[in-house]
């Protein structure tokens, strides 16, 4: 039972709830309650750290969309509620999950912004994870694309219901099922899968319409596809919004706190705000530039070059003069009979993240291995090439 959960779970309720209870206090707002915290944190099997991240993923993703004070009895979120487009099954699958349909032929761009779709279904699946037994049993959500043609398609969405789904909501996603995918879907569906980890990605299927009951037995399904129960999704809807007169989003407070922009470069005593460096790089003109990055040139460096100097990586080199510091740079894993770790390639911060990015020079003949290797050891997704 709920009861028993959130008794056995004790210790990391109240770990998670002390560390978000700070938060709230120090933004002035109400505490969360403890039965939302056993939502997140069961979303995540009760690993803490993990349940505070999606916490502040959740509540993000719903400042950034739009996804606030939400108003389901008013247009546009009435129609599209009622539309059909989402709707959670009337039952479980054998395990106890809740189903999510979601039916793509519905959906028309020019008439529905993302927003107002990605509204309706976070107050869907909202409503589904009330339950405790979903919470516990987690979700199947099927992408119905039987009937549906590229004018119903739209990648910008697509990809959001997925980073929503992966890592925005709390419950535990079970599997992704994509039915009758027509075969020009094949492309934004090789791109949407870059997307996810690899854990996710094992579940999200495309499956034919004949082998969904592979997966789901026919009682739990809707009979366009294959099963026995009658799809009746406005009558579901309507009667889920029946119940939500006057209902409160515990979360909605939460949500209205901006998010902070951190950054993880810390400013120095020279530095500079954006108008200021453009006043200064009017007084100093093309020829200032240059003699500036030349006396930046004669600086020394803020680290050690030993590795990329060592007389078994010179060939590795392209160029003399453009070494790694040996406290940035890529190593690559070590294996039997290899003399050294050594590429040239450097890890470089983003604007809120440490080592987001590697700049590396274009492979010789000789490092095309190292390159691929370092590719696929550090899970490189994007690889953009500047040089001629």
């Amino acid at each position: 039972s709920a009861g028993s959960v959130v008794r056995e779970s004790g210790p990391a309720t109240r770990q998670f709830l002390e560390e978000i209870n700070k938060w709230t206090t120090q933004h002035g707002v109400s505490p969360l309650s403890r039965e939302l915290a056993v939502k997140f944190l069961m979303a995540r099997k009760f690993d803490v750290l993990r349940a505070i991240e999606l916490f502040h993923s959740y509540r993000e993703t719903r400042l950034k969309e739009g996804i606030v004070r939400l108003q389901p009895q008013e247009e546009p979120l009435r129609s599209e509620l009622l539309s059909g487009k989402f709707t959670v099954l009337s039952v479980r699958d054998p395990s106890g999950a809740s189903i999510a349909l979601y039916t793509a032929k519905l959906h028309h761009p020019n008439k529905t912004g993302n927003h107002v779709v990605l509204q309706a279904l976070f107050y869907l699946l909202d409503q589904a994870v009330e339950s405790f037994e979903t919470q516990r049993n987690g979700l199947v959500f099927i992408y119905d694309m039987a009937g549906s043609n590229y004018t119903n398609f739209e990648l910008d969405l697509s990809k959001k219901i997925l980073n929503l789904l992966k890592g925005a909501f709390p419950a535990r996603l079970k599997k992704v099922l994509i039915v009758g995918a027509p075969v020009w879907f094949r492309v934004p569906y090789n791109l949407l899968s870059l997307l996810l980890k690899e854990k996710l990605r094992e579940r999200v299927q495309m499956v034919k319409l004949d082998e969904l009951r592979k997966h789901l037995p026919r009682d739990c399904l809707p009979q366009h596809l294959g099963g026995l129960l009658p799809l009746d999704a406005t009558s579901w809807n309507q009667q889920l919004l029946a119940g939500q007169n006057d209902r409160v989003d515990p979360v909605d407070e939460l949500v209205g706190i901006p998010v902070e922009e951190t950054s993880v470069h810390v400013p120095g005593s020279e530095s500079m705000r954006p108008q200021e460096l453009l006043n200064h790089l009017g007084r100093l003109q093309r020829s200032g530039i240059h003699q500036e990055y030349e006396e930046l040139l004669k600086e020394p460096p803020a680290g050690s070059f030993n590795c990329s100097l060592a007389a078994s990586n010179q060939e590795k080199n392209r160029y003399g003069d453009v070494l790694c510091l040996d406290q940035t740079r890529v190593r690559l894993t070590a294996r039997r009979n290899e003399r050294s770790d050594y590429i040239n390639a450097s890890f470089m911060d983003g604007y809120k993240h440490r080592n987001a990015y590697i700049g590396t020079q274009g492979p010789l003949e000789n490092t095309y291995g190292d390159f691929w290797r370092m590719v696929w050891e550090q899970n490189v997704l994007v690889i953009v090439m500047t040089t001629r």
